[in-house]
């Protein structure tokens, strides 16, 4: 039981900060307004720790490599402290394990991007319709532009009700399928 108590701890500690770390690289990479609180929130908690990795880990092409990178050492972290905890040996085969624990943290990575998505694309729609002018709608509308406006180019509106949400969550709900299916074939590369 103590065991399961220090895997909740860690998969919701660590794994809020790795989702605050990868809410800041999509907000920079969406170009989601800074000066909001939720954008100042992102850089407050996780400035600590990425200014630091940007002397390491240079920017590539506009995207902040840095903050990515943190997100996924992080997850790889998460996973292999579960498994350690769990009682899994590494010590046999470390580099096998080791490059298996960075592809699962590839996989988790891919995983909470679909998730931060879709919760995204949820809270946008119920916003348009109970709250439009919410401070929260513009930023959700930043982010969520990109993913949503593939549809809209060649779904228009019917009734002037807009499906492409509709769409773009079916598309992530089989993304997430495929992402578990990955998961399973390379947790089974441990055994």
């Amino acid at each position: 039981m103590s065991n399961q108590i220090l895997i909740f701890l860690l998969d919701t500690i660590l794994g809020l900060f790795s989702l605050a770390l990868l809410l800041r690289f999509y907000f920079q990479l969406l170009r989601v307004p800074y000066y909001n609180s939720i954008s100042q929130f992102l850089i407050a908690a996780t400035d600590f720790i990425v200014r630091p990795a940007r002397r390491i880990i240079p920017g590539w092409g506009g995207l902040d490599l840095s903050t990515l990178i943190l997100a996924w050492l992080l997850e790889c972290g998460i996973i292999t402290s579960v498994y350690m905890v769990q009682g899994y040996n590494f010590g046999a085969n470390i580099g096998t394990a080791s490059g298996i624990m960075g592809l699962l943290g590839i996989v988790e990575i891919v995983k909470t991007t679909l998730y931060i998505v879709l919760i995204a694309i949820i809270m946008q729609a119920v916003l348009s319709w109970v709250n439009p002018h919410s401070p929260l709608a513009p930023l959700l509308d930043n982010f969520t532009r990109p993913f949503l406006s593939v549809f809209r180019r060649y779904i228009p509106p019917i009734a002037n009700v807009d499906l492409s949400p509709l769409f773009v969550l079916i598309i992530i709900q089989l993304l997430l399928m495929i992402v578990a299916g990955v998961h399973v074939q390379i947790t089974a590369m441990l055994h």
